[in-house]
Formats: C-alpha cells, sequence, structure tokens
C-alpha cells in the first residue's frame, strides 16, 4: 500500500503555482498527509559590492518579501479552511528556490513533491524552467509537476493516466505507484509498451532478424501478453486499464500518445542514478518533461521507498 505522509507544495504565488495547489490540496485530502506549503525567500544576483544595490537594504527587503510571503500564504490557508488535514506554513531564505525546497524536502522527510512549472510555447518550450528541473533531478522523492495552462484541468477531470512500459524494475515500481494514484483519481491507465527499433547503419539492413517491422505483428502480441501478465503480478487496487503497443522512439511515442488520447497525467519511471550521475535524467523521462502539456509525475528508483 502506497503510504504517502508528507507533502510537499513549493510556491511562488504565481498562476502557474495556484494551478499546481489544487493538486497538491486534492492529494493531501486523499493520503490524509500533512501538506507543507513551502515558500523560498531568496533576492536573485544580490552584490554588497554593487553600490546600486545598496538602497534600500537586503535586510528590508528581505522583511518585506516576508510580509508579503505571510499574506498570501493567509488567503491560501483561509480557503481551505474546510480540508481534514494539517497545512504547514514556512518561509525559508536561501541563496537559491530549488537549493531552498531540496533541503526542506530533505529535512522533513517529504513523500511527494507538487509543483508547477512555468508554461511556454516554441523553442523556450524546450526548457522545464531552472528550479522545477533542478528538483527533479535530485528530489529523492517522487515528483509531481504541472504546467501552466490557459484553462487548467479540474481535479474531476483526471480520468485518464499513461504509464510508460518497458518491463524494466524502474517501469514496474512507476506502475505500481500508478495503480495506487489512479485508485484515488477514480480513473483508468493507459499503458503504453514501445518497440524500439535498433539505430543500425544501412548497410547492415539486409542481415535477416535485424528489423523490428518485419516481426512487428508478433512482436505487438508478445508485449500484450507481456503486459497482462504485469498487472496479474501487481499487488494494491484493481483499476481498469487499457493497453497500447507502438514502435518508435519511446518519449517521441509517449508524447504522441498523450496528445492523441487526451491522457490527463503521466506517470513516468526516471532510473536511478547515483553520484554525478544523479545529475543527469534518463533521455525519456528528460524529454517527457519538457515537451508533454499534462501533468508529469516522475518516480525515482533511489531515494524513499512509499509502499508498505
Amino acid at each position: 500500500m502506497l503510504k504517502i505522509r508528507q507533502i510537499l507544495y513549493p510556491t511562488d504565488f504565481s498562476t502557474c503555482a495556484n494551478q499546481a495547489l489544487m493538486q497538491a490540496l486534492f492529494l493531501a485530502e486523499q493520503f490524509e498527509a500533512e501538506l507543507h506549503m513551502l515558500h523560498a525567500v531568496v533576492l536573485h544576483d544580490y552584490d554588497p559590492r554593487d553600490p546600486s544595490q545598496q538602497f534600500p537594504e537586503p535586510s528590508d527587503i528581505f522583511k518585506q518579501l516576508f510580509e508579503i510571503a505571510d499574506s498570501e500564504m493567509a488567503n491560501i490557508v483561509k480557503q481551505s479552511q474546510s480540508k481534514t488535514f494539517t497545512i504547514r506554513e514556512a518561509k525559508v531564505r536561501g541563496f537559491s528556490a530549488g537549493e531552498v525546497i531540496l533541503d526542506y524536502a530533505d529535512e522533513h522527510d517529504i513523500d511527494l513533491i507538487v509543483m508547477g512549472t512555468h508554461g511556454r510555447r516554441g523553442p523556450a518550450r524546450l526548457f522545464l524552467g531552472s528550479v522545477a528541473e533542478e528538483v527533479v533531478r535530485l528530489a529523492p522523492c517522487p515528483v509531481l509537476t504541472l504546467r501552466e495552462q490557459k484553462e487548467p484541468r479540474p481535479i474531476e477531470a483526471v480520468e485518464t493516466i499513461l504509464v510508460p512500459i518497458d518491463f524494466s524494475d524502474h517501469s514496474k515500481k512507476a506502475l505500481s505507484f500508478a495503480i495506487q494514484i489512479a485508485a484515488r483519481y477514480q480513473a483508468r491507465l493507459q499503458l503504453l509498451h514501445t518497440i524500439e527499433e535498433p539505430n543500425l547503419p544501412y548497410f547492415y539492413a539486409p542481415i535477416g532478424g535485424l528489423s523490428v517491422a518485419k516481426h512487428l505483428e508478433e512482436l505487438e502480441a508478445r508485449s500484450n501478453e507481456a503486459i497482462e501478465q504485469l498487472m496479474d503480478e501487481m499487488d494494491g487496487p484493481v483499476v481498469p486499464y487499457d493497453k497500447f503497443v507502438t514502435s518508435g522512439r519511446p518519449a517521441a511515442e509517449i508524447i504522441r500518445h498523450a496528445e492523441q488520447n487526451n491522457s490527463d497525467m503521466i506517470i513516468i519511471a526516471t532510473h536511478g542514478l547515483t553520484g554525478l550521475e544523479r545529475m543527469l535524467l534518463g533521455s525519456t523521462a528528460s524529454e517527457v518533461l519538457r515537451h508533454a502539456e499534462c501533468p508529469v509525475l516522475t518516480v525515482k528508483s533511489f531515494g524513499k521507498e512509499l509502499e508498505e
């Protein structure tokens, strides 16, 4: 059973962050978890030797920023008074928002982070946002990121959850997590496996047995059977699901499927890396995070164990 006792909701009080609040409140209520509302108070690029930055004093600026945060948080708590769970307010001063969020998550044993990331279009869409990307890469717990939308989905509209499956232990962990989340949202799972064709030099093409296309029908049948078997082996609540098997690049197929099938959320595994390698997300998860329009929940194979 999935145990989420502590949920962290970082906010800068922007429209983007306010949209993420609805998901944070819903999940806190579903899991009867304590919700930590965190605001990082950061002065960007302050240089004490620069005369142009000497007025007003940084201490005065911080005081005003804390007062603003107090007022904004009070409004959020007031609107959530009917909730049955506890909301903790925290305002922490630091050098960068990402650092404040990660330190707070570690110090308070956070089980899930829910945060907004500013929506972008065109070439800028390639960037998730420095704070969100840093948190997703380095947090030891799952992170739900929500891109800013002109018309955000209400909680009741989360009816389908896309789960990419590659049959690795990482994706099995994500699937187990997704089953529990789908039960809370009363949503249907879309289980997607992508058959990846080897990227071989053209002069290998005539050699028999190397073409996925030649055996695609057989591979699709085997993949469907494997998904059925995987679901039979999973513990937890019984949730409805559909199977999808495609071929191509996994990241591109995940994004295409989410757009064409109106997926309301994606739950994806990111391979567990340690040391310096931990600084990098897997290429598939990273691309999905940057391009998907719907909320994306990344589940780590390293870090905290949330199932009991």
